[in-house]
């Protein structure tokens, strides 16, 4: 199961192909070259980058999956990811993504 962040954070090109792309993931349609960033699955990340092909795959189909943001291009998925642990630090004091998620919301 997918869930979305309420402030869904978007890179500048999947921007403006946003609808298209939370359609496809949606629909469970894997795009080239679009990667997802979630909270990370273990204690040692502060977020996961994950490709759609990826989380399409059927070992998530029964995983919540919370995905924080969408970018096109690895480039621009580590640069949305630098956004958000930068946003994260500055109103948490840490790298606490739950405190984060509630705070932001």
């Amino acid at each position: 199961m997918i869930v979305w962040y309420e402030h869904l954070y978007m890179g500048a090109k999947a921007k403006r192909r946003r609808f298209a792309i939370i359609q496809d993931i949606r629909e469970r349609k894997p795009r080239a070259d679009v990667y997802v960033i979630t909270p990370p699955s273990n204690g040692n990340n502060i977020l996961d980058i994950y490709p759609t092909e990826t989380i399409l795959k059927e070992y998530y189909e029964d995983k919540e999956l919370f995905i924080l943001g969408i970018a096109q291009g690895y480039q621009e998925a580590l640069r949305l990811a630098a956004r958000i642990v930068d946003e994260m630090y500055r109103k948490t004091g840490g790298f606490r993504i739950g405190e984060f998620v509630n705070v932001d919301s």
